[in-house]
């Protein structure tokens, strides 16, 4: 595929990228076997995942992006678009993050397919109606942040990812895309940016995503943690 391609599918992810927005805003860090997501810095004594994933809205929810918001135009700066590959492994070394990557898309309901864990931790996901990483648009992967076993997640360090880190993806074709962490940002799940993390960009971008804020009261996780990263090479 050439970059004339890659750039198409990022317009196309990103018309229907609304229809799709609060299922992914809710989702991407679940971690029970039933589906559900967890999210957040859960208790280690519980390991019971909690959350809830939302059906999307009919699409188009959103409208497209207005005079305020334009969509982000190719740019002549940066590594170009590799041809769409799909991801199969996923590495952060400084967080000593390791996963094979599930490919998963939307359950006939609408909402968002989450990986199932049966008690020894799940592998992060690729969310397959994204752009694989290193096309043209945000690449979305989700991971849990816990796991019933009373381990942390494949997302458990999230947070501890700092601007300038690595990570990279294993692609089908043999190649690998690196990826160079621009920042992380936390969101209250009533409040998610949707256009800012699913929107059209430039360049290959890739997020990773799982949940925050555990509240105790509730047992539920309140809001998400997003990283916003950059291909590198």
């Amino acid at each position: 595929m050439n970059d004339t391609d890659s750039g198409r599918r990022g317009g196309l992810w990103a018309s229907t990228a609304a229809g799709l927005l609060l299922a992914l805003a809710l989702a991407g860090c679940g971690s029970g076997s039933n589906g559900t997501s967890d999210a957040g810095a859960p208790p280690s004594a519980s390991g019971a995942p909690s959350a809830a994933v939302v059906s999307p809205p009919p699409a188009p929810a959103v409208a497209a992006p207005s005079a305020s918001t334009p969509a982000a135009a190719p740019s002549a700066a940066g590594p170009a678009a590799l041809p769409r590959s799909e991801p199969v492994a996923l590495e952060i070394p400084a967080i000593g993050v390791r996963t094979d990557l599930l490919k998963l898309g939307l359950r006939e309901n609408g909402s968002l397919e989450v990986p199932q864990d049966s008690g020894n931790g799940a592998p992060a996901s690729w969310y397959n109606g994204s752009p694989t990483p290193g096309e043209r648009g945000p690449s979305v992967m989700l991971g849990h942040v816990n796991s019933p076993n009373g381990r942390g997640g494949v997302f458990a360090d999230l947070r501890k990812l700092a601007p300038g880190m690595d990570v990279a993806v294993s692609r089908a074709d043999g190649s690998t895309a690196v990826f160079t962490v621009d920042r992380g940002e936390l969101y209250g799940k009533d409040s998610f940016p949707t256009l800012e993390v699913y929107g059209n960009t430039s360049g290959p971008e890739l997020r990773l995503i799982t949940c925050d804020g555990y509240d105790p009261a509730t047992g539920l996780f309140d809001d998400n943690y997003v990283i916003y990263a950059k291909l590198k090479a």
